[in-house]
């Protein structure tokens, strides 16, 4: 269901990470409201109407002024995300990108300006995931930051400096799983499922949840991208609601054991719950590139190496856990945002998508 339409251009949007599954989503809704767009990514970008791309590494601060210099946006989406193996070097890297990107906005006619972030706020990074005491689920904005480096703190404090040093309003947007269409992106459990599922499929395997019972039995919920985009565009053009920080998921709970048989549905294959101890995707994937050659040769498919589509890390410690994880939308409700997805549905249509651009069979 989608209620909160993408209102008319106010001016014009800057969409920082604008190759990643939220700034995908970001770019395609507000260049179909008919707002211009500035999309900045580090790789060139496809063209497409409405859009204009830009071409900078964030890190550059140089970079970053340069290919800004002729550009005038209000309003800018930030949703890059550069990882790096300890959160240490996670907040110089990724607070020094939202500051450059910041610095070089100073003097431009700005007016909002707003950050996705998520869960890991409340759970904490993940060389300290889940370590120590957590607030109770489902989570709530208010909770007090945990005792731990952050770089999603650091990028907060980066926001907060500059909103009141250059005057903008801002939002921050705490996301959970976020799935969406992307190609090449270090978190997306969308195409990862899709891949595994085409892998099991040619190579008669069980479609086995590779996760934690605890995980598989637990309430979770998940974002979809298109959902994410709604409220980033909510927060920045709705009088009233800007300098607050919002939890962002679909507003329906599920269990895994719940939707894994209804994933297998879609694929054709027999689901299998978990063992008693996880069976990691990196681990039952692993050496799997050549058989996606030749399922991509086999069936014209546009991608044939695995490693752009299939982040299995990131979905191994999804489904891992050994703690519940689920957000509280009061706040954004309150507040008036009504955007509303179901979890099954923005799973089926995203291999639909997927299926129509030819990424899997």
């Amino acid at each position: 269901m989608e209620v909160n339409a993408a209102p008319q251009p106010a001016g014009t949007a800057l969409v920082v990470g604008a190759s990643g599954i939220a700034g995908s989503a970001l770019r395609g809704r507000l260049a179909l409201a008919g707002w211009p767009v500035l999309a900045l990514s580090r790789s060139a970008g496809v063209p497409s109407q409405g859009v204009k791309h830009l071409q900078a590494d964030l890190g550059s601060p140089e970079q970053v002024r340069r290919v800004l210099a002729g550009e005038r946006p209000t309003h800018v989406f930030f949703t890059a995300w550069s990882p790096r193996p300890t959160e240490k070097e996670n907040i110089e890297v990724n607070a020094g990108m939202l500051r450059n990107l910041l610095a070089a906005l100073e003097g431009k006619p700005v007016v909002h300006v707003a950050l996705m972030t998520g869960l890991k706020h409340y759970l904490g990074p993940f060389e300290a995931y889940a370590a120590g005491e957590m607030p109770d689920t489902p989570f709530r904005e208010e909770e007090p930051r945990l005792p731990v480096d952050n770089f999603y703190y650091a990028q907060e404090d980066e926001l907060w400096a500059a909103a009141e040093r250059q005057g903008f309003t801002w939002s921050v947007h705490r996301a959970h799983t976020v799935i969406g269409h992307a190609v090449g992106n270090a978190m997306n459990m969308g195409l990862t499922l899709a891949a595994h599922a085409a892998i099991c499929r040619r190579e008669n395997l069980p479609f086995v949840f590779p996760g934690s019972q605890m995980q598989w039995i637990a309430l979770t919920d998940m974002t979809d991208a298109g959902l994410l985009a709604e409220h980033m565009i909510w927060a920045s053009t709705t009088p009233g609601v800007a300098n607050e920080a919002y939890n962002i998921a679909n507003g329906d709970v599920f269990r895994w054991r719940w939707m894994w048989p209804r994933l297998a549905a879609y694929f054709g294959l027999e689901p299998v719950g978990p063992s008693a101890t996880p069976q990691p995707l990196q681990d039952r994937m692993r050496g799997m590139e050549g058989v996606w050659k030749d399922i991509a040769a086999e069936h014209g498919l546009v991608e044939d190496d695995l490693n752009r589509l299939a982040s299995w890390w990131h979905t191994d410690g999804d489904l891992g856990r050994q703690i519940e994880v689920v957000t509280d939308m009061s706040k954004s409700r309150l507040a008036g945002f009504s955007g509303y997805r179901r979890t099954e549905d923005s799973f089926t249509e995203l291999f639909d998508r997927y299926r129509a651009d030819s990424l899997i069979p």
